[in-house]
């Protein structure tokens, strides 16, 4: 008895599954060809944020070569100044140097 009262009732519980793989199955080709033409083509929006992350992008690595070449002239600035230190150190020696000798 309960197993004849399964055995009816079975077909109805299960036709909800059946009916939602039915349905997954009908709307998967449509799904895939949307998701090939989302990837294929590109909105206008979309193409307007890529050049603005491009341009971003663009900015950001002129600001680093700016940044880098300001440092290499500073290094370049600070060298030179040096240069012009130890010069003037080595005059202000010799000069001693030539006042000891007298």
């Amino acid at each position: 008895m309960i197993r004849a009262s399964l055995l009816i009732l079975l077909p109805l519980l299960l036709g909800g599954c059946l009916a939602s793989a039915v349905k997954t199955i009908v709307t998967a080709p449509i799904k895939a060809v949307e998701v090939i033409y989302d990837t294929a083509t590109e909105s206008q929006e979309e193409a307007d944020i890529k050049r603005g992350r491009a341009a971003r992008k663009q900015d950001e690595a002129a600001e680093r070569e700016a940044k880098k070449a300001k440092k290499a002239r500073k290094a370049e600035q600070d060298r030179r100044e040096e240069e012009r230190e130890d010069r003037r150190e080595d005059e202000r020696d010799r000069e001693r140097e030539r006042q000891r000798r007298e």
